[in-house]
Parts: structure tokens; sequence; C-alpha cells
């Protein structure tokens, strides 16, 4: 099972990411925009995902994620840490949400992390 700390460790592998705290929880961010949170007691997280994409994960999968209602105007969505498969999945999660917030000359610098390839 994941948990804060492999959170924590993932999110601060990414390019150019800091932890502050805000709102009373732990937030990761690239370049200051905020990509990921740690909300309530650290039993799931936050992250970017565009609207239509969240709608259809939430669907599909409602044990792992759900909207908050206070989020529900933004583009984010919530996952139970206890519900992912494994830690890779956990990578997947929070580098595409990295990538959501992260600006063109990271993505450009470092193009492992950047956007698919459009096909």
């Amino acid at each position: 099972m994941q948990d804060p700390e492999d959170v924590r460790r993932i999110a601060l592998s990414l390019p150019d990411t800091t932890e502050k705290t805000a709102w009373g929880m732990p937030t990761f961010r690239v370049a200051g925009k905020m990509f990921a949170t740690l909300p309530e007691d650290e039993t799931s997280i936050a992250v970017r995902c565009p609207k239509d994409e969240r709608d259809e994960l939430v669907l599909a999968e409602p044990e792992k994620f759900w909207i908050a209602r206070h989020e529900a105007q933004f583009a984010w969505v919530r996952l139970r840490l206890a519900a992912l498969e494994d830690e890779g999945e956990l990578r997947d999660i929070l580098a595409d949400s990295w990538r959501q917030a992260a600006p063109d000359r990271l993505l450009e610098a470092h193009p492992g992390l950047g956007l698919p390839a459009q096909g």
C-alpha cells in the first residue's frame, strides 16, 4: 500500500518540485503551481485532472477516485492511496499532474516527462 511518504518521495523527485504547507496540508508545486496535495488525514491525494477525464475515472473506478465537493468546479480529482495498485501507478498519476502544471520550459527540458505524442 502506498503512503504519504511515497507521495512525498515521488513528487519531490519530479523536476523543480517543492513542498509547501497550505491550508494546513502538504502541497507539491512545480514552478509555483500546485499539482498535488495530501489532504486531511493523508490517506488520499488530490491531483490535477481535466474535468472530462476526471468524470470518466470516477465513473470507472469509484472505489479509487472521487471529487470533493469544494473542488468540483476545478480540474482536480482525489484518489485513495490504499486503492492504488502499486508505486508505478502512483508515479504515473503524479507525473501526469506535474505535466499539467509545469511550464513549457520544463516540459521541453525533461522530454521523458513531457506530454505524450499526439497520434
